[in-house]
């Protein structure tokens, strides 16, 4: 039996400059490294993440409706189960997916890194 660990392999940084590239018409796409993977989020809301250079969504009832027969798995083991997205060239059906995710997700809470330091002249 092999270990599920040693099957895992890092997302590269070209594969998730891709993913936020082809979403980059849906709002403010950043992404942050977390948990050896990579976080996205769409002005400030953590609404995917990219895993074995694998784009999963976030599965929200809206998503479902937009997409309901969407392939669903988990990122990693363990953790609940996301719409894994295997076409990605379509940037219109990822924008309006982006940005129906993110309307049904709760708003990001104010961080502490959000201050904006005043003129230091």
């Amino acid at each position: 039996m092999e270990n599920e660990e040693a099957m895992h392999t890092a997302s590269t940084s070209e594969f998730v400059e891709f993913v936020v590239e082809q979403l980059g018409d849906a709002g403010d796409i950043t992404y942050r490294k977390i948990f050896g993977e990579y976080g996205i989020y769409c002005n400030g809301v953590f609404f995917a993440c990219v895993c074995d250079n694998q784009f999963f969504v976030k599965i929200t009832e809206p998503g479902k409706a937009f997409m309901p027969d969407c392939e669903t798995a988990p990122p990693y083991g363990g953790a609940r189960p996301y719409f894994l997205m295997t076409e990605l060239d379509d940037r219109e059906f990822l924008k309006e997916l982006t940005r129906i995710t993110c309307a049904a997700l709760p708003a990001p809470k104010p961080g502490k890194k959000s201050r904006k330091t005043g003129d230091s002249a």
